[in-house]
This record gives structure tokens, sequence and C-alpha cells, in this order.
């Protein structure tokens, strides 16, 4: 590995651990507004990294650079404690907790689309002819604007990723979380019970990968077009 692909798996550890962490905090932030108050007892109610990479060292740490290796970009997982008598007893504001980790990247998402439109307007940035996820924006320059570009390129791809990735209705995601909006009397019984057993939760976790893979491309490239009005990715 050189030193450039040693530069750019720092820049994807750092906007990881960074984005994991948000997301997070923001389930751990809603959940304590909401009258639960295990993570913050757990003390994840901080944007710190270091309370949620104590959590999930594995997913946190080792997952991501396994995955760098493996496909020169990182995905990785963290969690937060929730009491279950809670979330039965209030069924709504569970699917609000639930629902706080995807407005999180859904805001870094937004966050990193005006930092890439206000650089391009002001002439920093341009809109690359081949883009990937560590490459959405370029750099007029070399230097500190072409690490900027890199950054923001990342914290966009990442955060996009991680938003829809964590809407899928399968357990342990957190859109399994929102499925009980839809659901009353014993069929909501049935699927709490369901996606609570951690052998469907894994089995979940395989199915939502794969089906990922299928459904994520056009999701990007749409976004693209929406980022760079008239630029006609395909």
């Amino acid at each position: 590995m050189n030193s450039d692909q040693i530069t750019i798996g720092l820049a994807w550890y750092a906007v990881f651990v960074i984005s994991a962490s948000f997301h997070e905090a923001a389930h751990a932030f809603a959940a304590m507004k909401l009258g639960d108050m295990t993570a913050y007892r757990g003390g994840q109610v901080t944007l710190h990294p270091l309370a949620h990479i104590r959590r999930e060292p594995v997913g946190m740490i080792i997952f991501p650079i396994v995955t760098f290796f493996l496909n020169g970009w990182m995905m990785g997982w963290a969690s937060t404690p929730y009491d279950p008598q809670w979330a039965h007893d209030h069924p709504r504001r569970h699917i609000l907790m639930s629902a706080a980790g995807p407005a999180a990247n859904l805001l870094l998402i937004i966050v990193a689309a005006l930092i890439i439109r206000i650089g391009v307007s002001m002439g920093f940035f341009y809109a690359p002819e081949s883009i990937n996820f560590t490459h959405i924006t370029a750099a007029k320059q070399a230097g500190l604007l072409n690490s900027m570009a890199t950054m923001v390129s990342i914290l966009f791809a990442l955060n996009l990723l991680l938003f829809f990735f964590n809407l899928l209705p399968l357990p342990p995601l957190d859109g399994s979380g929102l499925v009980p909006l839809f659901l009353r009397g014993e069929a909501l019984v049935k699927y709490k019970q369901l996606i609570s057993h951690p052998t469907y939760q894994l089995v979940g976790l395989v199915i939502a990968w794969q089906l990922f893979g299928f459904i994520y491309s056009p999701i990007f490239t749409f976004t693209l077009n929406l980022l760079y009005p008239g630029a006609h990715y395909g």
C-alpha cells in the first residue's frame, strides 16, 4: 500500500467514525428525550467516537479496515442500547428513536451537498467526468482544496449509503423499527418477536446487503444528477 492509499484510508476512517458516531448519538439523544435513559447511562449520548468504539470495536475498527482493503471504501456498524420494555410501552417513541439515526445521516448528506455546491459556485470545485465514492467532486487546485474535495466526497457518499441502507425494513436495520407504523394487534407482537431474534437479525442483514447492491446504483445516479443539475450522469 502506497502513501496515497494510506492517506485515502485515513480520510475514509475519519469520516466513517464521525458519521457512525453522529448516527448513534442521534439515536441515543432521541431516546433520552423520549423517556428512555438506557443509552444516556451507557454514555452514548455523545459525539465522542470512543464511547461508540468501546461498545462495538469490531464494527467500528476491524470491519471498516477490512472492507477498505477489499473494496476501496468502508462499511461498518455501531449500536445504541435501549430498554425493550420502554419500546413496547411506547411504540411511537421507539419509531421516532429508530428514525433519528438515518435523519442524522441525511443531515450530513445535506451539509456535504451544500459544501460541494458552494465550492462549485465559487470556482473551487467542479463536477468530474468520472465519479466514485472518493471522487464525488474535484478541486481545481492541489493541496488543501484537493484534501477538502476528498473529505467532502466521502462524507456525501458514505452518508448516502448509510441513510438508504439503514432504511431497509429488515432487522437489525433502523428501517425495521419503522414497520410497526403499519401493523396492529397480533401481527405487531409477532413482528417484534421476529426482529428481536439474533438469527433473524443475521439473516436480515445478509438479505439487506444482497438487495442493496441492486437498488443503490440508481439511487446513487439520481442523487448525482440532483447534485450536478444538467450533468446527466448515467
